[in-house]
């Protein structure tokens, strides 16, 4: 007899109108769909065709409007400034209200971008739902990125109107927006109308006159704005994901299929219920910020979380169970990089001792493969399930997961269990073959794609259609390699294209690649991601010097260190980097990465039949071992 799970997985499949068709019933429409699936522009799928809906309605005004309006809507916990500071579903709606109102008063109308390049402060979630008060379309660039990659950005969604804070707080470090936007915009071909700048009491930021404005200023004295319907296929946002040519690539989210989603998603992957406590620690820059910090819990009627700290550090390793019990979370939903953190500080969970968690019923993690030890270790502490599941930028929610809120399945450590509701995953050989289980092959789920995904690329059909549709016709192209098992369980295995996974983290080898070789000695180079018990990957950097360089090598390391981390930013993480003779290459003039990748990470290798010189591999071994990767003696 079929369980939950099956029953609702098999109705996604072969009949998805009808599902998907169930779970936009629990949204308000402006206007009903007048088509569930569109599919007349095949590889373009559309869902919910003809309605009409606003986002930030679904998040705050319906709830007030049916009785939910002094619920505590948004908590911001940040320990880095010693604040904690509660929201009602009113509180919040009037605060984006205004925050919409002052947008609106700049010329912002339906289908202007806004870029909003904030700390994790509430202010961040009042302009996103603002944005979607109005139809206008907002990017989030994640705080930490460095000028040139913000610039990168500008210039792909040309914003109207830049909205950002004085500074961010990372652990003790404080860290000025104001001059890497201004860097940016200097950098950028685009030039916005106008700049919204929050003052934060720790920076007061220098304003351009004609341009900058004090949000303070401007928002104090607007009119609040009303919600403005939009196109259900309107897109909603742009999130930049990184790209393995360098150039990152606008994922767009359209926003009748992103609120049908998301609620769905609530309801039967995490198992929160309206008036419940869900927390995800990460950040508004990221997509879970997008799905599970802000739109997918306020869409549900529940409480969601800014925190504006770390797992550790801020002030110890005890920091998660605290907001946990403060707070009364049911469910958190975190990276493994920051429970690899708190077993590094607090193996024995001596910090737990301090809490009562007796609230907290299941941690869900994602964002990179969940090691075993890992798994075992929080299982073994929380004595709650831990949750590993499986999606990407592009997917905006689950593609695999152990759905708690349909029926929790055994669960097979080093597994994001199995497909969720909406997903087809196959695995495929390199002829587009689905291979039968247990067999190691690309990743792949079959067309169309559930609502909620990427419906394409910002203004660029082309590309999306490369990138993820052309490689296997018929199916979305993950990226990803992996197997399943006789039982159906998923195995992801990790990237077959060069995007490396920093703490959860995609980052483009590519770009670190083009900083690389701007440096003047360099002739050429690779970047790699090795494995990294704590951050998952790690970039490693082979580079080869021009002749008659007599710089010492150690000083042009160092330099090329200083120059990944002023243009792509701390984040990157770039530490590692060695001079080698020349790169192994295919007769084509191919890099092999990939050869190279598994030399760092001491696994065996066979010498591929393309190389152009075998004995070049022994000095790569060699290169590794100077800086501690590689077969360990």
């Amino acid at each position: 007899m079929k369980g939950a799970y099956q029953k609702a997985y098999d109705e996604s499949i072969t009949n998805p109108e009808q599902f998907w068709g169930k779970a936009a019933e629990e949204i308000h429409w402006f206007k009903k769909p007048t088509k569930i699936l569109d599919d007349s522009n095949k590889p373009f799928y559309r869902w919910f065709v003809g309605g009409e809906i606003n986002t930030c309605y679904n998040a705050l005004d319906r709830h007030v409007e049916t009785g939910r309006g002094d619920q505590v809507a948004l908590i911001y916990d940040s320990p880095v400034t010693n604040t904690i500071k509660k929201f009602t579903y009113k509180e919040l709606l009037a605060e984006v209200a205004k925050c919409a109102g002052a947008i609106a008063s700049l010329g912002v109308t339906k289908g202007d971008r806004v870029i909003i390049y904030m700390p994790m402060i509430p202010e961040a979630v009042f302009a996103m739902l603002a944005c979607a008060r109005i139809g206008a379309i907002h990017s989030v660039v994640f705080g930490g990125f460095a000028p040139n990659e913000l610039a990168i950005r500008i210039d792909d969604a040309k914003p109207k109107i830049i909205i950002s804070a004085s500074n961010g707080i990372e652990g003790q470090k404080i860290i000025e927006y104001k001059p890497l936007l201004d860097k940016a915009i200097e950098l950028a071909s685009h030039k916005p109308e106008k700049c919204i700048i929050y003052q934060r009491e720790q920076v007061t930021a220098q304003l351009i006159s004609g341009r900058d404005l004090d949000w303070n200023d401007v928002v104090s004295h607007a009119t609040p704005a009303d919600c403005v319907p939009v196109a259900s296929t309107d897109p909603l946002y742009i999130l930049y994901t990184s790209g393995t040519t360098g150039m990152p690539k606008g994922v767009v989210r359209d926003n009748g299929g992103h609120a049908v989603a998301l609620k769905w998603s609530m309801k039967y992957v995490y198992d929160i219920n309206p008036g419940e406590v869900f927390w995800a620690a990460s950040d508004v820059g990221w997509v879970v910020g997008h799905s599970y910090i802000v739109y997918g819990p306020l869409i549900n009627g529940s409480t969601t979380i800014v925190y504006e700290g770390k797992p550790v550090g801020t002030p110890d390793p005890g920091a998660f169970w605290r907001v946990i019990s403060t707070h009364g979370v049911k469910s958190l939903f975190t990276a493994p990089t920051a429970f690899r953190a708190i077993k590094k500080e607090d193996p024995n969970g001596e910090y737990l001792k301090k809490y009562d968690i007796s609230c907290f019923k299941r941690l869900f993690l994602a964002g990179e493969r969940l090691d075993p030890d890992t798994y075992h270790w929080a299982s073994n502490l929380l004595k709650v399930p831990v949750i590993d599941h499986w999606w990407q930028t592009e997917t905006g929610w689950a593609i695999a997961a152990n759905c708690a809120g349909l029926e929790e399945l055994p669960i097979k450590p080093g597994s994001p269990t199995k497909a969720v509701p909406g997903y087809q995953v196959d695995i495929l050989d390199n002829d587009g073959k689905p291979l039968p289980p247990n067999s190691e092959g690309i990743v792949a789920i079959k067309l169309p794609l559930p609502p909620g995904t990427l419906p394409t690329l910002w203004q660029n059909d082309v590309k999306y259609k490369e990138s993820y549709l052309d490689p296997f016709p018929g199916y979305y192209f993950t990226g990803d390699g992996g197997y399943k098992d006789e039982d159906g369980y998923l195995y992801i295995m990790g990237r077959v294209d060069d995007v490396i996974n920093v703490a959860g983290h995609r980052l483009s080898t590519g770009a670190m690649e083009e900083v690389i070789a701007k440096h003047p000695d360099v002739a050429e180079c690779a970047v790699i991601g090795a494995a990294d018990d704590f951050k998952g990957q790690l970039p490693v950097g082979f580079v080869v010097l021009k002749a008659g360089v007599t710089k010492d090598e150690k000083t042009i390391v160092d330099e090329l260190i200083k120059m990944v981390r002023e243009q792509i930013g701390a984040i990157a993480v770039f530490k590692n980097a060695v001079v080698v003779k020349r790169l192994p290459k295919t007769r084509s003039g191919k890099i092999l990465r990939s050869t190279m990748r598994k030399i760092a990470d001491g696994q065996e290798y066979s010498i591929p039949s393309t190389i152009d010189d075998p004995a070049i591999l022994g000095e790569i071994e060699e290169a590794c071992k100077k800086i501690g990767y590689g077969k360990k003696n």
